[in-house]
């Protein structure tokens, strides 16, 4: 579990703004037991037998009551503990005791309000991840529920459809927070959405996707930057099997992991159809052979298992990211065990994307890293994050382009934007790909690449971050705020 040394070793290692006063409060603020750390445990020897467990549905969380026009939810941050390997059973923090956290089903225009209870030992901060909400609902890494209290976030859901996530975000816990198990999916519809022939009810399914290490109690072992995070969970079990009727099935995928990224393929290589990304369902649907999702971003895709007969498994596979093959090459295996009935199809045309407005200025943000050294700092124009500093002025009601370059040799990172959905512009210079055409909100950026956005402010004024979401990167500085008058 979090620890005051755990915490605070990784605000030591932040250096710079990490050690003023400010970067400090929520810490200071902590009222933690002193338990050992599981930083620098060895992994166990060998790996985790694959395929063993069937994957589970992630529960559906159900409103508590209604107030006015709105659903009601209580929510509790509380220690539990997980059956994810053999053996001993694993600590972890959750939202309402599941592991990976609960799934919320709201629909646009129809607000949710939400008491979320923080019945752990440290500061946390709830964000909804690609949310339009105001600032005092936006889960500022400043802005933290202390252990033993509440808080009620509101969130108004004037925003077309989108598979939105929260996470914590308490400024120098969110990473290990994040990986010990505080997040969740949460599903927003419209009538675009529902009024399309998808797969859905059964056959739409959430996955969350991440990685992991354990110690040889069978802890979830944490240290930044950590490269060895090689035992991959889908919906909180290691290599599951997830039985299938020979038919098509919507799959809602949202790597939550701290910094790994995928690359998604089945083992035949057989057409996976994308049909949405962060913010939503793309303009049309894209037929391809392979989804790369760094962390924090969502894949809508369709495959169709109608094309195995009865009797067939098909394979997961990863083909990108640290680790040996044989640990992370595999995350999950489909087994179809019958035939079954099926109405659903892909429309030619998905939704339509309003024109982009003329932008009012363009700006240029750089990531970068220091690449070596025990604890190598992370900037945002050279700048590491401060929370008492405006990064951005943005004026209310305009579009502006970002030109977003990764300055790094080596180091890969990830961008993302509070508050707004953007649109790609840019790649390296080129159009964006199919699968980055619609709205999005978390983008990839490989070492030295830049990517051109435009993005609309024009929902609420106030502070809002933005940042690299690789949580570890963040944690070190990569993060800037942005203030929309």
């Amino acid at each position: 579990m979090i620890t005051r040394r755990s915490a605070l070793s990784v605000t030591l290692a932040t250096g710079g703004a990490a050690l003023t006063g400010a970067g400090l409060t929520p810490l200071l603020a902590a009222h933690v037991r002193a338990q050992p750390t599981t930083a620098n445990a060895p992994a166990p020897p060998g790996t985790v037998a694959k395929f063993q467990r069937p994957m589970p549905l992630l529960p559906e969380k159900k409103p508590a009551g209604r107030t006015g026009t709105s659903d009601v939810y209580v929510m509790t941050m509380k220690p539990a503990r997980a059956q994810i390997l053999p053996g001993p059973p694993t600590d972890v923090l959750t939202y309402d005791g599941h592991f990976p956290g609960p799934v919320i089903r709201a629909r646009a225009h129809h607000p949710v309000v939400i008491r979320q209870r923080n019945r752990l030992t440290v500061p946390t901060a709830v964000h909804l991840h690609g949310a339009a909400v105001r600032p005092d609902s936006d889960g500022d890494p400043m802005d933290v529920i202390e252990p033993g209290t509440d808080r009620v976030y509101h969130y108004p859901n004037r925003q077309p459809h989108a598979p939105l996530w929260f996470h914590d975000h308490a400024h120098h816990l969110e990473a290990e927070n994040v990986y010990r198990g505080l997040s969740g999916s949460y599903l927003l519809t419209d009538a675009t959405e529902r009024a399309l022939p998808l797969p859905r009810g059964r056959y739409e399914v959430v996955i969350a996707l991440r990685d992991a290490r354990f110690d040889d109690g069978n802890q979830l072992a944490y240290a930044m930057g950590d490269r060895a995070r090689n035992t991959l969970l889908a919906n909180g079990v290691p290599y599951p099997y997830f039985q299938v009727a020979a038919r098509k099935y919507r799959l809602r995928l949202l790597n939550a992991s701290n910094q790994r990224r995928f690359d998604l393929r089945l083992a035949d290589n057989s057409p996976l159809t994308q049909i949405g990304s962060d913010g939503g369902l793309l303009t049309a649907p894209h037929t391809t052979d392979h989804i790369a999702m760094s962390a924090g971003e969502r894949a809508d895709i369709v495959v169709d298992f109608s094309r195995y007969p009865v009797g067939t498994s098909v394979v997961l596979k990863n083909t990108t990211g640290t680790g040996p093959a044989e640990e992370t090459g595999e995350i999950l295996r489909f087994d179809v065990v019958r035939t079954a009935h099926d109405p659903s199809r892909i429309p030619a045309r998905l939704r339509t994307l309003p024109p982009l407005p003329r932008p009012a200025t363009e700006r240029t943000v750089v990531l970068r890293m220091d690449e070596g050294g025990e604890h190598p700092g992370a900037y945002i124009d050279e700048k590491e994050y401060d929370p008492q500093r405006v990064d951005a002025q943005i004026k209310f009601n305009t579009s502006e382009i970002w030109t977003v370059t990764n300055a790094n040799a080596r180091a890969e990172h990830n961008f993302h934007l509070h508050l707004v959905q953007f649109r790609v512009l840019e790649r390296a210079g080129r159009p964006p790909g199919p699968g980055e055409s619609g709205l999005k909100d978390t983008i990839h950026l490989a070492p030295g690449e830049t990517v051109r956005l435009q993005a609309v402010f024009d929902s609420y004024r106030g502070r809002y971050l933005y940042h690299c979401h690789m949580f570890e990167h963040g944690v070190r500085g990569m993060m800037a705020t942005m203030h929309i008058r």
